[in-house]
């Protein structure tokens, strides 16, 4: 059931970019997938191509020990924090009498703009999910970015330093003595 969440979640997070209300939160939302796929192999940020330049500059990111130390904590408590979203989102789509795997085949043709090949019925269904979540969306991010502050690190240092962890192996491995210890 695992595997069926977690494309669930992010093409939901996805979908919620879209809005034009929650538009300043694509790149904050993005940097949450990331960190989902940390350690997970996610191919989430995969969708975000970057420039060469962009890529250099997150390299170039110097990340003291401290720093890494904050960003371990607000990483796990976002993931737990996502845990919960997730089955919240679960929720709102069981409510809906839909399975999971319907509603991501449903979700995943229309964020590709596919011919949906799905009844009336189960659309409306999607909809009516689609909607709760989105009503979700703010409290969870409120949630996320009062991690972060609460771990003593701004949003968009943790962004910076999420960020990096793409091109830097070693900053990846420095996060997992961190968290490992």
């Amino acid at each position: 059931m695992q595997n069926a969440i977690r494309p669930l979640v992010c093409k939901l997070q996805i979908l919620i970019i879209k809005n034009k209300q929650m538009f300043r939160l694509k790149r904050k939302m993005n940097v949450m997938l990331l960190c989902a796929g940390l350690f997970a192999g996610s191919t989430a940020m995969a969708q975000t191509p970057q420039l060469p330049q962009q890529q250099q500059q997150q390299q170039d990111v110097k990340v003291t020990d401290a720093e890494l130390e904050k960003f371990a904590e607000a990483y796990q408590g976002i993931q737990v924090a996502q845990q919960k979203a997730q089955k919240k989102m679960i929720a709102a789509v069981e409510e809906q009498d839909m399975e999971i795997g319907t509603f991501n085949e449903i979700h995943q043709a229309k964020m590709q703009n596919q011919q949906v090949d799905a009844s009336k019925e189960d659309l409306q269904k999607h909809a009516k999910a689609v909607e709760k979540i989105e009503k979700m969306q703010p409290a969870i991010q409120a949630e996320m970015e009062e991690i972060i502050t609460d771990a003593d690190l701004t949003v968009e240092r943790y962004e910076q330093i999420a960020g990096a962890m793409q091109t830097n192996p070693s900053l990846i491995q420095r996060l997992q003595k961190i968290m490992a210890g």
